[in-house]
């Protein structure tokens, strides 16, 4: 058994992925260590760029099955470290980060999980900029237990065991904090440091080519598919309570629910026309005046709308049990790799 794996998440990341990569190597350098690229089949460059390193790859069979949820999944059925790092195709690790993280689960065995700063390298469109802003307010000064690792973390092969598998395959979002109320449920800790782990080169798009990838992906279903996902594990007051999506999701509806009803028992056409119009901005007046921008306060009110439109369809979505086996396709094996590299060297 490897000391540590770094499953590497990837759809189509040609321009990151070997970033990425070079990275995980240089971390587990000192280390007993491997490198897993779990692939959503790629249409672009990435798995060439990949063969050119001593690592596995390793694909999804059938592309229908594409979410986030799935990545982290398919990369630790492949995979044997002790300890496994899950990592985005567009991210950059850092090895100092890593060397603590091992250090701290080495010693701790109660902590199911470490994770760290993310650095956002790029802010070109709203979405990153209110993250960064977040980001910045709660940055621990010091190691603090936290719900879940969003961004990626170190985690401990005995407690993803314990709780039947790493991910759950139908989540578009939010896979990482189903991950972290199921371990919790379980009694393990997670631990978050002011530690930097990774350079995040996030979606270089614009604030409404994101909106729109977002719709045209499906991701839009997440809360809906979370909830799900919650009561079937026995933690949806936890979710309602920690996952802001959620309540804001349901809350949009029951907030049209009112609007319309007062619109139709108005007097008046014109006063239900004007309920209808008040309701509409308020949301917008309040977003825009809390985050003191009009782009990101149309922005936030917007998607908080598209995230209830598909709260329903996720819902009730069809669930493929998440302890399923993932069909994949191993592409490369860095066993097989390290075997013809010794014979050329021992050749020559």
């Amino acid at each position: 058994m490897a000391k540590v794996s770094i499953v590497i998440k990837a759809l189509n990341e040609e321009s990151n992925i070997r970033r990425a990569i070079e990275s995980s190597l240089a971390a587990i350098a000192d280390c007993d260590g491997e490198v897993i690229i779990a692939d959503s089949v790629s249409t672009d460059q990435t798995i060439e760029i990949a063969k050119q390193f001593p690592i596995s790859i390793v694909q999804l069979e059938n592309a229908a099955e594409r979410s986030c949820g799935i990545g982290p999944q398919l990369g630790f059925q492949h995979c044997s470290g002790e300890y496994v790092y899950i990592l985005d195709g567009d991210m950059e690790l850092q090895a100092p980060f890593l060397q603590r993280a091992i250090g701290i689960l080495d010693r701790e065995p109660a902590v199911a999980g470490v994770g760290g700063y993310i650095h956002e390298m790029r802010a070109d469109n709203l979405e990153v900029q209110g993250r960064v802003k977040r980001i910045n307010r709660m940055r621990p000064k010091g190691p603090l237990d936290i719900h879940c690792l969003n961004g990626g973390g170190l985690y401990r092969r005995s407690a993803i065991v314990d709780i039947g598998y790493l991910s759950d395959r139908n989540l578009r979002a939010f896979e990482e904090y189903d991950l972290g109320a199921r371990l919790r449920a379980k009694g393990w800790r997670l631990i978050l440091l002011e530690d930097k782990a990774v350079d995040h080169y996030s979606y270089d798009v614009g604030t409404w080519q994101l909106l729109w990838h977002r719709v045209r992906t499906g991701r839009f279903l997440s809360s809906g598919e979370l909830l799900r996902a919650a009561i079937d594990g026995h933690y949806v007051r936890h979710a309602i309570r920690e996952v802001r999506t959620l309540p804001l999701a349901i809350g949009v509806w029951f907030y049209w629910g009112a609007i319309i009803l007062a619109s139709v028992l108005a007097s008046q056409w014109v006063s239900g026309a004007a309920l209808f119009l008040i309701g509409l901005g308020v949301p917008i007046i309040v977003m825009v005046l809390r985050t003191r921008s009009l782009g990101l306060g149309v922005f936030s009110v917007l998607n908080w709308h598209i995230a209830a439109a598909g709260f329903l369809v996720g819902l009730f979505r069809r669930r493929t049990s998440p302890s399923a086996h993932v069909g994949s396709k191993v592409l490369q094996d860095s066993g097989v790799v390290a075997k013809e590299n010794s014979k050329k060297l021992n050749y020559n």
